[in-house]
């Protein structure tokens, strides 16, 4: 079933991660997220703390960004600085050199230190399209047994690529209803929203959110309870 628009509108994370993006785009950034609806928006901690009416629009940020190729230490200071710079989420990334040598063990414990900075929302970024099914699940699992409140598909900046529809299915097979998931990357247009969704997302990263948006309008407002 598809999704109304202020129904999707609330599961978005209205995103500007491009390194080099200026305060004044963040301004607008937030500006946009307000007129919009959307849940949150998702800016790089340098970013941090916003000065911006923000109205009802949460702040996300991330954390180890964008290759996750930090030490647990230095992404927990980050997490912490960001928290106590106003920031409602943090999306942390995860060393994926480590988790495809099989060490999932040194992945839940570097996730455990940034869960343990972050006085928020964990979102934990897997990097899906670089992984295996395999090592899908195993950063699932260690995600889940960190602590973590959602796990993320991707930063957008890998050349893997960003996210699909089958590993959004795993990902709900493997922690769905216990875990959020968050489907980021390559998203810029309903169908592929709603595809998302249909396959258990539960929050976007988008930065065409207004174009998305766009494709919701004209369904039928019965349908957002579903949601």
């Amino acid at each position: 079933m598809e999704i109304t628009r202020s129904a999707l509108a609330q599961m978005i994370d209205h995103t500007l991660l491009k390194p080099d993006a200026t305060h004044g785009q963040v301004s607008a950034l937030i500006a946009e997220a307000r007129e919009l609806g959307t849940y949150s928006v998702c800016v790089s901690p340098s970013m941090l703390p916003l000065t911006d009416d923000l109205g009802e629009v949460k702040v996300a940020t991330v954390c180890g960004f964008p290759s996750g190729n930090h030490t647990p230490e230095a992404k927990a200071f980050e997490a912490a600085q960001a928290s106590k710079n106003g920031a409602d989420e943090v999306d942390m990334v995860i060393n994926v050199g480590l988790l495809k040598e099989g060490r999932a063990d040194l992945t839940e414990a570097e996730i455990r230190a940034v869960r343990e900075a972050t006085t928020g929302v964990l979102k934990v970024i897997i990097e899906s399209a670089a992984l295996t099914d395999d090592e899908i699940v195993a950063a699932c699992k260690a995600a889940e047994a960190a602590g973590a409140d959602f796990v993320k598909t991707s930063t957008g900046f890998s050349p893997a690529g960003g996210a699909s529809v089958h590993a959004v299915e795993l990902m709900n097979e493997t922690v769905g209803g216990r875990l959020g998931i968050k489907a980021s990357g390559g998203i810029r247009d309903y169908a592929t929203a709603n595809a998302m969704i249909e396959a258990g997302a539960t929050r976007l990263g988008l930065s065409s959110s207004s174009a998305v948006l766009d494709g919701a309008d004209g369904v039928e407002v019965e349908a957002e309870g579903d949601y």
